[in-house]
């Protein structure tokens, strides 16, 4: 530790239950994952043309906030029919650091916003335990419907949505990504992650760090994972310090 850093104290978080998602395996990408990102980019070519012509700057939060118009409408999978609300992801569009979860739970659903309920309060708490806010970061999730009974998304339903978190990291473009969950490990790192084995060791692609930790639900549960949060976040607190 050098002479002006200040020692990082535990932080105490309630241990409120709360049912969260079931963590399960991820699948192999399938060629209709290709198609998708193939049209999004089409898209995103035409919107950067269109505005080019304009004789503008390509905006970057008026370029997400399209990509959000974009997601409010789709119907790629069979979760939009049944969820009260899209859940699109919220917070500084170009923020450091951005946190991806795994899905919307019953209170997001409700409200449209990403990490509202218990585990999103919890959430809460971490980000200021490492001195950041909602508004300094980008939170977002795998899917952006929530799937029945807060079940794990279905591999056809994360492949339909990748398109979006895929263009979100590009418009956001972070330094550093956490994965809440092995989902979203999974996901956006390794299809053969194990979340116990894999958080709190740094994965770098595509230029970007990847932090894995347990999904703030997993704390609620089992609230002896939360020292162990609390020492991968000393990390990210660190990383962002030397960007």
């Amino acid at each position: 530790m050098t002479g002006n850093e200040r020692q990082l104290t535990l932080p105490i978080w309630n241990q409120d239950d709360v049912s969260g998602h079931i963590q399960g395996e991820l699948w192999p990408e399938s060629k209709e994952s290709v198609v998708l990102r193939q049209d999004e980019q089409t898209m995103e070519h035409r919107g950067k043309t269109e505005e080019e012509s304009r004789g503008g700057e390509l905006n970057q939060e008026q370029d997400l906030e399209a990509l959000k118009e974009r997601c409010l409408t789709c119907t790629k999978c069979g979760l939009r029919a049944d969820c009260t609300h899209v859940v699109f992801g919220e917070g500084n569009p170009k923020a450091k650091v951005m946190f991806v979860g795994e899905g919307p739970g019953r209170d997001e659903d409700r409200q449209g916003r990403p990490f509202v309920g218990a585990a999103g309060q919890l959430l809460d708490r971490i980000l200021g335990s490492i001195d950041l806010s909602r508004d300094e970061v980008y939170i977002t999730n795998v899917v952006k419907c929530r799937p029945p009974k807060n079940r794990m998304p279905n591999p056809d339903e994360v492949v339909a949505c990748s398109p979006y978190l895929d263009a979100q990291i590009r418009r956001i473009n972070p330094a550093i990504i956490v994965c809440l969950g092995a989902l979203a490990t999974k996901t956006l790192i390794d299809k053969n992650a194990k979340i116990t084995r894999m958080r709190g060791r740094w994965h770098e692609k595509d230029g970007i760090l990847y932090m894995p930790t347990f999904h703030p639900a997993a704390l609620l549960r089992d609230p002896s994972k939360k020292r162990l949060v609390w020492e991968d976040m000393k990390k990210v607190k660190e990383a962002l310090g030397n960007l």
